[in-house]
């Protein structure tokens, strides 16, 4: 399991007072309003920046970091993800898990048919969608997570359950 978790993407600077876009990759972006701290994932490693202010702009957050006061501080940040740590990230409901988490899961159906690696997650909006490469091909498996598709997640295991609605594996 991955100990940091990505909230967003720097996307550009913002002004010439060090501020910087962050494009959330959190389900909830009101979150940077409670963030004190988070990492960088620059070329060099990870810096960690603590959060001075944040604003929001349409689907975009404007992020200012303590001690960053000019566009030369935040310039080479463009195009980093940002991270937190586990234990500073949104806590889950009971079957919900972080998408770090679920990419590389064997995927099985019910009856033990190995379907392969969970590969992706894509995001649609009504419901996530869940790419399994198929083993032994390059074919995909394009997998709903909905309730009637998702009969199980171990994480433990490193196993997902599936059933498959007729059409899907075809």
């Amino acid at each position: 399991m991955d100990e940091m978790l990505r909230v967003g993407v720097i996307t550009a600077t913002h002004g010439l007072a060090g501020e910087v876009k962050v494009f959330p990759t959190t389900d909830d972006p009101q979150r940077f309003r409670f963030l004190d701290e988070v990492y960088a994932d620059t070329r060099k490693g990870l810096l960690c920046l603590h959060v001075d202010h944040v604003r929001f702009f349409k689907q975009l957050v404007i992020v200012h970091f303590a001690g960053l006061d000019k566009i030369e501080d935040v310039q080479g940040m463009v195009k980093c993800d940002l991270l937190v740590t586990r234990e500073n990230a949104l806590p889950l409901e009971e079957g919900q898990y972080y998408l770090a988490d679920l990419i590389g899961l064997q995927v099985e159906t019910e009856d033990g048919q190995v379907l392969g690696p969970l590969e992706d997650v894509m995001q649609t909006g009504a419901n996530d969608v869940y790419i399994v490469r198929l083993s032994g091909n390059q074919k995909e498996l394009l997998i709903p997570a909905i309730d009637e598709c998702i009969r199980s997640v171990d994480l433990e295991q490193g196993k997902m359950i599936v059933h498959l609605l007729p059409g899907l594996a075809d």
